[in-house]
């Protein structure tokens, strides 16, 4: 699988690293790369990409504001020099947020994340076609429940989830026992309602954390866990800090 790719920043020089990145990786193709952020809308609509690399500081059209006219189709991998612009990306159900130097290494981190969602996806929706719906998740009393995923049912112990993240129409469940995460087409809501809420709380619109994997929270209401920053959002913020104390 090669994931088109195209990067849209209004400085070159922050496009060219990008644009190298994407060429020496073997799953991916360079499509293009722009830096004027009106004039790149249209070419995206025409033309949608499968992974979008966006800055979120640019003149006339931000890209919060570009995100939310890209196709549905279309994954968004942000880029910032600036951490607090980096936790909007989460309002949006960006992929993954880069943060300005940027590593190859930590460019091929979100790379996977977005291979991941496209290889489930396409999986999901294959076994979705051929088979009834899906079943809503729905936890036993030993704290494990199934899913479906990859053309088969998959077992998920709720101890070994580090945390859960929408991918629009899938969720994504991260763990924390060194298992590949697993994607699978069902919705936070109804998942949100079969957790134990003595375990889990929902933090955004996108993710869901378990509380007892919480390392740290910031004074700008951003969870550390794993090798993740989690921003909790004012939707859900009054909830978190009773359960802090806060």
């Amino acid at each position: 699988m090669k994931l088109r790719c195209m990067v849209i920043d209004d400085e070159p020089p922050a496009v060219r690293p990008m644009q190298s990145f994407i060429e020496r990786t073997q799953s991916l193709e360079f499509v293009g790369g722009y830096t004027d952020s009106v004039e790149a809308v249209q070419i995206i609509k025409d033309n949608p990409p499968d992974v979008l690399f966006l800055d979120i500081q640019m003149p006339d059209l931000d890209g919060m504001q570009l995100s939310k006219m890209v196709p549905p189709e279309t994954k968004i991998v942000f880029s910032t020099a600036y951490k607090e612009y980096a936790f909007d990306s989460y309002d949006v159900s960006a992929i993954d947020y880069l943060l300005k130097p940027i590593s190859y290494a930590k460019f091929l981190k979100a790379v996977q994340k977005c291979i991941e969602w496209f290889e489930m996806k396409n999986a999901s929706e294959s076994v979705a076609s051929a088979s009834a719906p899906l079943p809503s998740a729905s936890v036993n009393n030993s704290g494990t429940f199934f899913i479906k995923s990859d053309s088969m049912l998959v077992r998920i112990d709720t101890n070994e989830i580090l945390y859960i993240c929408a991918l629009k129409d899938y969720v994504r469940f991260v763990f924390d026992s060194g298992r590949k995460p697993i994607i699978s087409l069902m919705t936070m809501k109804n998942l949100e309602q079969q957790l134990p809420p003595d375990k889990f709380i929902r933090v955004s619109r996108s993710y869901i954390v378990a509380i007892n994997k919480i390392r740290s929270v910031d004074k700008n209401n951003c969870i550390y866990i794993g090798d993740e920053v989690v921003r909790v959002t004012d939707v859900y913020s009054e909830q978190f800090k009773k359960f802090i104390g806060g």
